[in-house]
C-alpha cells in the first residue's frame, strides 16, 4: 500500500487556504499512486485554535471546508483522513476520513491533554468507544494525537483507556498530530511510535504538523513506521512536506539532530511565521554588543532576511566603547542594517524632569532602569514608524530572576530567546559561527553586562550562569523542591535566594512578550503560577 503524508503548515483560522493544503495534497496522492492520505491534527481550524472554537461561524465555516476537502476525492481511489473540528453531541476534535468524494466516517480523539500548553478539556468531548473502521476494503485504525501518548515507562501521563490497544486487527492505523516541538522530544516521540505500531501490530502514520502559530512550535517530523516497528520514513523537521512511502518498502535509520542545530532552526522558524503571520516583513532591536542581542539578531535575519531586519546601538552613559565596536561588526557581518542612536540626552531629560521629587534621595536602580526604559522607549518608537516588530533578547535565566527591566529591555513583540538559558545561548552563539565568524569573538568572550552601572558584570548581582542555569533548570524544568536540589549539591542559601528571585519576578512574566517555545517548560501559557501566593 502506498501512503501520502501531508506534513503541512496550517494557520490558525485561516480555514479556506488550510483547506486547500489537504486538496493539494491529495491531488498529489492521487498523481503519486497513493491509496491514502494523511494530514494532520484540526488542520482545517488550524491548531492551537484556542477561543475560536466557541465561535459558531468558525466551526461552520471548517465543517464547511471538511466537505469541500472529501470532494477533491472524487472520482479518485484516494482515502482522505484529515483534522477538524466537529459538532456532534457536543464539538469533538475529530478526523474526517473522505472517499469518492463524501465524508464516508468520522473518527473523534479519545484523550484530551489538560496539561503544560494544553487545555482540550475546555474545548472538546471524548471519544470514549474507540474502534477501527472500514473504508473501501481498508480496516483503518484512527487516532489524534494524545490518543497514542499513553505508553507505560515512556510518558508521564497516563489514562485508563488505550486507544491503540482498540485499533488491533486493522490493516493501517494513522495518527494525526500537532505535536509542539521542544528539545530532544523528536527522539522520544520516534520510539513512541515504534512501540505503538508494534503494540497495534500494524504499520502506523504519524502525521505531525509544521509552522509557528504563537508561542507553539511545531517541527513535523512526520513518521511512517512497519507492525514490527521499523521506520520506513522520516519527514523532514521544520519544513512543510509530502512525503510517499509505500508501506512494504525498506526500513530506514531514523536520524536525530545536535541540540544546537535543531533549536536554532526552531527558533528561525518561529520567528519567521510569528512575524509574517502577524503581518510583519521586517523587525527591529536593539544591539548593545552583547551575546543575547547578537544571537536574536542572527535568528532575525536568517528568518526576514538580513536588510529586513534594523539594529539600533544605544549608548549610554555607562557604555563601554567596545559594545559598539562589537555591534557594528556583527551588524556588518550580517549584512544588517545599523543606526546609531544615543540615549545620553533622553536619559538626563529624565533625571531632570524627576529631580524634584528624587530630591534628598541617593541614586539606586531606579535611575539604572530609566536607561533601559529611554532605550525600550526609542525602540517602541523606530516599532511603530517604521512598521518593525520589535524583538526582545531578554533570555531564560535572565526572565526567571527577574533580571530585566519593564517597560524597558522587555518592551517589544516577541521574545526569540526567552525560553533558551544564558549557558545555552553561548552554545547557539558557537553554532551560529560555525564556518566563519558571525558573532564576534568579542562579544562571546566578555563578562555578560547590562551596562547600567560603571564597570558592571551581570556577577554583581548573579551567581555565574553554570551555577544559576543548574538551580534554574531543576526548579522550573523539572518542579523540584529545595531539598531536591539541595541533595544535588547545591548551596541551601543560594537556592533559597534564587526561589524567592522567581517568585518575586512573577508579575514581570505576566507582561512580557509571547516567548517562543523550545523546553518542555516555557514561561507562557504552559506555566500557570499564580501572582498572589505565598507557598515557600
Amino acid at each position: 500500500m502506498r501512503v501520502l503524508v501531508g506534513q503541512a503548515a496550517p494557520i490558525v483560522g485561516d480555514v479556506v487556504a488550510n483547506a486547500d493544503l489537504c486538496i493539494a495534497a491529495i491531488r498529489e496522492g492521487v498523481a503519486q499512486g497513493a491509496r491514502v492520505v494523511v494530514l494532520p491534527e484540526l488542520i482545517i481550524s488550524g491548531y492551537p485554535p484556542r477561543d475560536l472554537l466557541d465561535r459558531a461561524d468558525l466551526i461552520e465555516a471548517c465543517m464547511l471546508q471538511a466537505q469541500r476537502v472529501a470532494a477533491a476525492t472524487l472520482g479518485t481511489d484516494v482515502i482522505a483522513i484529515y483534522g477538524c473540528p466537529w459538532e456532534e453531541v457536543g464539538l469533538r476534535n475529530s478526523a474526517v476520513i473522505a472517499a469518492r468524494g463524501a465524508i464516508v466516517a468520522i473518527r473523534h480523539k479519545c484523550l484530551l491533554p489538560t496539561y503544560d500548553v494544553f487545555d482540550e478539556s475546555r474545548y472538546f468531548v471524548p471519544e470514549d468507544d474507540p474502534r477501527p473502521v472500514e473504508v473501501e476494503g481498508l480496516l483503518l485504525g484512527v487516532t489524534i494525537c494524545e490518543d497514542i501518548w499513553n505508553e507505560p515507562g515512556l510518558v508521564r501521563h497516563r489514562y485508563v483507556l488505550d486507544p491503540v490497544e482498540r485499533m488491533r486487527g486493522a490493516d493501517l492505523v494513522v495518527n494525526l498530530s500537532a505535536s509542539p516541538f521542544e528539545a530532544g522530544k523528536p527522539a522520544l516521540r520516534a520510539e513512541l511510535v515504534r512501540r505503538q505500531a508494534r503494540q497495534s501490530r500494524a504499520p502506523l502514520v504519524y502525521c505531525n504538523q509544521v509552522g509557528g502559530n504563537d508561542e507553539l512550535l511545531f517541527d513535523g517530523g512526520s513518521l511512517v513506521v512497519g507492525a514490527n516497528g521499523t521506520v520506513l520514513a522520516q519527514c523532514a523537521q521544520f519544513r512543510a512536506e509530502n512525503v510517499v512511502v509505500d508501506l512494504d518498502g525498506p526500513p530506514i535509520e531514523p536520524r536525530f539532530r545536535p541540540f544546537e542545530e535543531e533549536v536554532l532552526d526552531a527558533l528561525v522558524m518561529g520567528t519567521r511565521d510569528y512575524a509574517l503571520r502577524t503581518g510583519f516583513t521586517s523587525a527591529v532591536l536593539g544591539l548593545s554588543g552583547g551575546i543575547d542581542s547578537a544571537l536574536v539578531a542572527a535568528i532575525a535575519t536568517r528568518a526576514l532576511g538580513s536588510e529586513n531586519v534594523l539594529g539600533l546601538g544605544m549608548p549610554g552613559p555607562f557604555s563601554s566603547p567596545g559594545s559598539i565596536t562589537d555591534a557594528r561588526a556583527l551588524a556588518a557581518n550580517l549584512g544588517m542594517p545599523f543606526e546609531l542612536v544615543p540615549i545620553g540626552r533622553v536619559h538626563d531629560a529624565f533625571l531632570s524632569t524627576l529631580a524634584p521629587i528624587f530630591l534628598g534621595r541617593q541614586p539606586d536602580v531606579t535611575e539604572e532602569n530609566l536607561q533601559a526604559r529611554a532605550r525600550g522607549t526609542l525602540l517602541m518608537a523606530a516599532s511603530n514608524k517604521l512598521a518593525h516588530l520589535l524583538l526582545t533578547t531578554g533570555n531564560k535565566s535572565e526572565m526567571a530572576v527577574g533580571y530585566c527591566t519593564l517597560y524597558g529591555d522587555m518592551n517589544g513583540g516577541l521574545g526569540v530567546i526567552g525560553d533558551v538559558f544564558k549557558t545555552d545561548v553561548y552554545r547557539l552563539s558557537r553554532q551560529i559561527n560555525v564556518g566563519g565568524e558571525i558573532i564576534p569573538l568579542a562579544t562571546l568572550q566578555k563578562a555578560p553586562s547590562a551596562e547600567l552601572a560603571p564597570n558592571q558584570t551581570d556577577q554583581d548581582s548573579l551567581p555565574p550562569y553554570a551555577l544559576l542555569d543548574g538551580i534554574l533548570r531543576r526548579s522550573i524544568e523539572g518542579a523540584a523542591d529545595t531539598e531536591s536540589i539541595v541533595a544535588d549539591g547545591y548551596d541551601r542559601a543560594l537556592v533559597e535566594r534564587i526561589a524567592r528571585m522567581v517568585k518575586r519576578s512573577e508579575f514581570k512574566r505576566w507582561q512580557a512578550a509571547p516567548v517562543l517555545r523550545v523546553s518542555g517548560r516555557a514561561f507562557g501559557s504552559g506555566r500557570r503560577m499564580p501572582l498572589v501566593n505565598r507557598w515557600r
